[in-house]
């Protein structure tokens, strides 16, 4: 049996019937060309008829919500869906099909995963290849998104003649020769001790800084994001919206204005978001705060979650758009410095110490209207290369992740292959017309593309114009 972890135990605690706590993804597939009529019934076949049993992580079930023990009766019924969709088949049909079965929480009395092919999707374009999806959803105390990622890409394949034969949860079979980096590291309890008093210090000074720069716009504290309708307590209903866009779109505004990809994204989400809520005229005079996750992984490991994240300033009280983007980018490079001064483990016991007050919220609810952060926002390293499943290619993949009580949209992110691939999670009671902000990125998208153009012709980057250090909206 394996122990949780503190992290691993809060998404179980976290969890109720309006608040699911599993991430997942949905993955498009183009049949390949001259497929059998069978093809998508052919795969299915082929995984239920598997007698390669799962295999970590999906082979572990909960005891007692403090172990993770070894599954003795894996019933692939259970986690094994196949469906067709209704004619006419398109992208909405699809995401309304999502959206229920992601609202939807996993049986704790067993691995806690699902697996959902969907066929009867139709062609991107009039005489295109048929499509078919795979939706995927396992429990974020299993995994986190950079491991969930490598499971995705380690259960396919990046030829499109080589064959998959064996289903993604008896991953370990395929990679027998890779099994002692993915899978999780023993430590004693006397190394593990050591490790927790070494951190007294560097935590200590990391916070006594965070108190000295208080009075700056860059440095966000757990007591500075405003109340807004993103805020509101959620229902189990969802609402899943996704859209590709061109990877060097980004790129190439983050190196016109000399900031990161990461930065562009961030900047392109809250000037949309202020959009939104300037439509229903709910934006808060204060600048919205985002959770941005950020790994700590050093491994190639594939279980449990190595996280933490930075609090970022998004500006969207600045109607400027280069002014909100030198915002963003002055705020994350001062979370990013105090991590980068941070081992793993003085990371996770500044965070713990750091955001106290607001998992305490989280988990008991006593300050619904003053939380930490309004939405979370994260980016999801993907794939370079294409993926296939038996010569079927992986066209697009999105992913899918969880909303809360106070907290009603996340925005997650992954890149594959030329596209980053947007995908927002929301209440659908809370946040009406939540799939409105797809149109809205693009919009602010092309803003900044001719904004960072403009100064780029001028010689001006966002370096070139550091943010005053200013006081901070009164509450």
């Amino acid at each position: 049996m394996r122990l949780l972890t503190a992290v691993d135990q809060l998404f179980l605690l976290l969890e109720s019937r309006k608040q699911p706590m599993h991430v997942g993804g949905l993955f498009l597939f183009e049949l390949p060309e001259g497929a059998d009529s069978d093809f998508v019934y052919q795969l299915v076949k082929q995984m239920q008829e598997s007698d390669v049993p799962p295999s970590f992580p999906f082979n572990q079930v909960l005891e007692h919500l403090v172990f993770w023990k070894k599954d003795k009766d894996f019933d692939v019924e259970h986690h094994l869906h196949h469906v067709a969709l209704p004619s006419p088949g398109r992208i909405r049909e699809l995401l309304m099909y999502v959206s229920r079965e992601h609202g939807r929480l996993l049986d704790r009395a067993m691995p806690l995963w699902e697996c959902h092919v969907i066929e009867g999707i139709e062609p991107e374009v009039e005489g295109g290849p048929e499509r078919f999806a795979w939706y995927f959803k396992i429990h974020h105390s299993l995994v986190d998104g950079i491991a969930a990622m490598r499971l995705v890409k380690k259960s396919l394949s990046q030829s499109p003649t080589e064959p998959v034969s064996l289903p993604v949860w008896s991953l370990m079979a395929r990679h027998r020769n890779q099994m002692n980096a993915i899978l999780p590291a023993e430590r004693s309890i006397r190394r593990i001790m050591k490790e927790q008093i070494s951190t007294i210090k560097p935590v200590f000074t990391e916070l006594i800084d965070n108190l000295k720069n208080y009075g700056d716009e860059g440095y966000v504290g757990t007591f500075d994001a405003p109340m807004s309708i993103l805020n509101r307590r959620i229902s189990a209903s969802r609402r899943i919206s996704a859209q590709s866009y061109d990877i060097q779109r980004f790129n190439k505004t983050a190196e016109r204005l000399k900031i990161s990809r990461n930065d562009v994204v961030l900047a392109v989400c809250a000037g949309a978001i202020r959009r939104y809520l300037i439509s229903m005229d709910a934006l808060p005079s204060k600048p919205l705060i985002a959770f941005v996750p950020m790994s700590l992984r050093t491994d190639d490991s594939i279980s449990g979650n190595q996280l933490s994240f930075v609090l970022a300033n998004l500006g969207t009280h600045l109607d400027n758009p280069l002014r909100r983007i030198e915002l963003i980018h002055r705020s994350m490079n001062n979370g990013k410095r105090r991590f980068r001064r941070m081992n793993q483990a003085q990371v996770i016991n500044y965070s713990v110490i750091a955001y106290a007050w607001q998992g305490i919220n989280l988990a008991t609810g006593v300050f619904p209207k003053k939380q930490a952060f309004n939405l979370i926002i994260s980016h999801v390293p993907g794939s370079e290369k294409p993926l296939y499943w038996n010569g079927a290619r992986l066209q697009s993949l999105y992913p899918a992740s969880i909303v809360f009580n106070g907290q009603a949209m996340n925005i997650t992110l992954a890149s594959y292959l030329d596209k980053i691939e947007f995908g927002i999670t929301a209440c659908s009671k809370a946040l009406p017309r939540v799939q409105d902000m797809l149109m809205l990125i693009e919009e602010e998208l092309q803003l900044l593309e001719t904004v960072s153009q403009e100064l780029a012709f001028k010689g001006i980057t966002v370096e070139d114009k550091p943010v005053k250090k200013t006081k901070k909206l009164a509450p």
